[in-house]
């Protein structure tokens, strides 16, 4: 039995209106006018965006993988951050294998802090109506939202960083030599269920080779909760080059509170969880969070063989 503690219902609860309400104001950093790279609305993976990597004389660095607790919804809803926490175990293990990875380079290993200010944001996760919730098929099919297919699309964008943050960025760079910056994030998002085949069978799509199925009475009209990394190529002005997103984890709801309009949360033990589950449908069977880490990082240094370890 799922408990009350794990669950919230698909509509913006007035938490979130009242945190959204106190960032208003903040006009430049955060907005997608001219961040780089424009918004996406994508149908299914691989979700990316933005030009195709091409070799430079410089190398890319990377700043460590970030947690971004509160990315899409009240902070309390979704799993701790703090030291000892399953984020923060999963976030150490990341950033191990990013940089056992040698395709880019540390900035904070070159002497550089990381740099104060806000960073890209890059979002992901359902289409949403103006009041924020994640639209369902029919309100693609009749209304103001109508468009051609049956199903919502997955959004993709990327929010400028702060000057602040750009400075500091443009200092690291320089420090170690590098050119552009990689800058990952874990977080959670909502993602749409899609549907496949004459038989309606049910389905989250969460990145690059990987989909999970849900049993068939799972309600099409509440998205889920996904454990995702995303991730932006920056230049030393702070503009995207690149996007993109790999969904980890999805927290599957039961029939019952599906039906009922309410969404399960991802927990702390779900991530305990993932840390060590792996893809068995691949040869070797990899660690789950690897494989996505492999192919987000493949696809935005532009290290495409990278993805084929």
């Amino acid at each position: 039995m799922t408990h009350l503690s794990t669950l919230r219902t698909g509509s913006r609860l007035l938490l979130d209106s009242v945190a959204a309400l106190l960032l208003v104001g903040c006009a430049t950093t955060g907005a997608t006018f001219r961040s780089g790279v424009g918004d996406a609305h994508l149908e299914h993976p691989p979700y990316y965006a933005g030009a195709t990597v091409m070799a430079d004389s410089k190398p890319i660095g990377h700043l460590p993988i970030a947690y971004q607790r509160g990315a899409t919804q009240a902070p309390i809803f979704e799993p701790a951050g703090s030291s000892g926490s399953p984020a923060s175990s999963l976030l150490r293990e990341m950033n191990a294998y990013l940089d056992s990875l040698g395709v880019t380079t540390g900035l904070l290993s070159a002497g550089a802090s990381i740099p104060s200010g806000t960073p890209p944001d890059v979002m992901f996760g359902c289409e949403t109506d103006p009041a924020g919730d994640c639209l369902t098929p029919g309100a693609v099919t009749e209304g103001a939202f109508q468009r051609s297919g049956d199903d919502p699309t997955m959004r993709l964008a990327v929010g400028r960083p702060s000057t602040e943050w750009t400075t500091g960025i443009r200092a690291a760079l320089d420090r170690a030599g590098a050119g552009r910056a990689l800058v990952l994030t874990l977080e959670v998002a909502p993602y749409r269920i899609t549907r496949t085949g004459w038989r309606n069978s049910k389905s989250v799509a969460l990145g690059t080779g990987h989909s999970v199925k849900l049993p068939w009475l799972t309600s099409i009209d509440e998205p889920v909760q996904v454990l995702q990394l995303t991730g932006a190529l920056v230049d030393a002005n702070g503009r995207a080059v690149r996007i993109g997103a790999e969904g980890l984890f999805a927290r599957r709801t039961g029939i019952v509170a599906s039906g009922a309009g309410l969404q399960a949360l991802v927990t702390d033990e779900d991530v305990a969880k993932l840390r060590a589950s792996r893809r068995e449908d691949l040869a070797g069977q990899p660690l789950v969070w690897q494989v996505a880490l492999r192919h987000l990082v493949a696809q935005l240094t532009g290290k495409q063989e990278l993805a084929l370890r």
